[in-house]
């Protein structure tokens, strides 16, 4: 279960961070999140990332399950981490979700941003109807 700091692990004012601690971070997040919705689906009868998927061609290469045929959801992510630099913030990083942001964003006139984009895709097996 991820801890309440996580965000802060990204969302850090006037840090330069390295790649390799930003690709850490962000897999340690996402694998973090996976394992939380896992708890969740399992308590409702459905499954994030199960085991025993197989593709079908058929079907336009969708996947389904292994056992019982059952559809699995591709559940696509695209999040935009933004960088901002300027006089009054003196540097940040955030990540921001649709109107949701977490972090830092400059409000000065004179700033220097920059934006990356994560893209992933989570398996999701929905419940059955009872």
């Amino acid at each position: 279960m991820p801890d309440n700091n996580s965000q802060v692990a990204i969302a850090r004012r006037g840090t330069t961070l390295k790649l390799e601690d930003f690709v850490a971070e962000t897999l340690r997040q996402i694998i973090s999140g996976v394992v939380v919705a896992q708890d969740f689906a399992k308590e409702h009868g459905a499954q994030v990332n199960p085991k025993d998927t197989t593709f079908r061609s058929d079907q336009g290469m969708r996947l389904f399950s292994g056992t019982d045929g059952a559809p699995i959801e591709e559940i696509a992510f695209d999040v935009a981490v933004t960088t901002v630099e300027d006089s009054q913030t003196k540097g940040g990083i955030g990540i921001f979700v649709g109107p949701v942001g977490i972090g830092t964003q400059g409000q000065s006139g004179a700033s220097n941003s920059s934006e990356s984009r994560i893209r992933f895709v989570v398996p999701l097996r929905l419940p059955n109807a009872t």
